[in-house]
């Protein structure tokens, strides 16, 4: 039986996102930037919690962990290489390290580029990436500490899954993402459609994630991007827009 997957809204523009091992019961969050929407997800759905899976150390993701671990007992697992900067992991994991929810089985992926230690999780049934702010739909995460190298050897392997993979990042950054990428790519007849989609679930308060890597490669103008300096360009550029 597979990963059910259910993203639960944070802070201004976070999400959280909520697994559920169907097999067998055992439940994790991804990225919980604070406690309370998690608790009363979690209140809905058997009030368990038995692992809390961190991408990176920044505070919009983190935030809710210690609250979470003292109410549920709870094991932490998150970027070795950032465990300095986080709270204390139970599980500090590297590059290709498995992960089991339940009997679901997760890939550990580094993902240097947005912060040196980031790392994003990905699962097999359904397949699903959980990529904190490296990939978003429609765009990618800033640079705070990598480089452009690192952030385009980073989606390159992200462009190596199955197109059906599921795009579960951090915020809903989709619409202004979308206006950039349009100015970047403006006869993509894709990104055209997609932009319009993306405007009416926004009009209607509906989330515009996750979305699916197909997707992005159709129209996310940094998965498209042919080299790391093609990269920093339009990542200079997105950064004043």
């Amino acid at each position: 039986m597979p990963l059910t997957i259910r993203a639960i809204p944070v802070l201004n523009d976070n999400y959280a996102w909520l697994l559920r091992d169907e097999a067998t019961g055992t439940t994790a969050i991804v990225d919980p930037g604070e406690a309370a929407p998690i608790e009363r997800a979690l209140a809905e759905d058997g009030n368990r919690l038995d692992f809390i899976l961190l991408t990176h150390h920044h505070h919009d993701h983190i935030g809710g962990t210690d609250a979470l671990r003292a109410r549920y007992h709870a094991k932490v697992a998150g970027p070795a290489a950032e465990q300095h900067r986080m709270p204390a992991l139970d599980l500090p994991l590297h590059d290709n390290d498995r992960l089991e929810i339940g009997q679901s089985a997760g890939r550990v992926l580094a993902m240097p580029g947005h912060t040196l230690g980031h790392i994003a999780y990905y699962f097999d049934q359904p397949p699903a990436l959980f990529c904190g702010d490296t990939l978003f739909s429609l765009g990618c995460g800033r640079l705070f500490e990598g480089t452009a190298q690192q952030m385009f050897t980073s989606l390159g392997r992200l462009r190596a899954l199955p197109e059906q993979t599921l795009i579960c990042c951090g915020h809903e950054y989709t619409l202004s993402n979308a206006l950039f990428a349009l100015s970047v790519d403006p006869e993509n007849p894709a990104l055209t459609a997609r932009a319009q989609e993306v405007r009416a679930l926004r009009d209607k308060g509906l989330p515009t994630v996750p979305s699916t890597l197909g997707l992005e490669r159709a129209t996310n103008p940094f998965l498209r991007a042919p080299d790391a300096q093609t990269l920093a360009s339009l990542r200079k550029r997105k950064d004043t827009f």
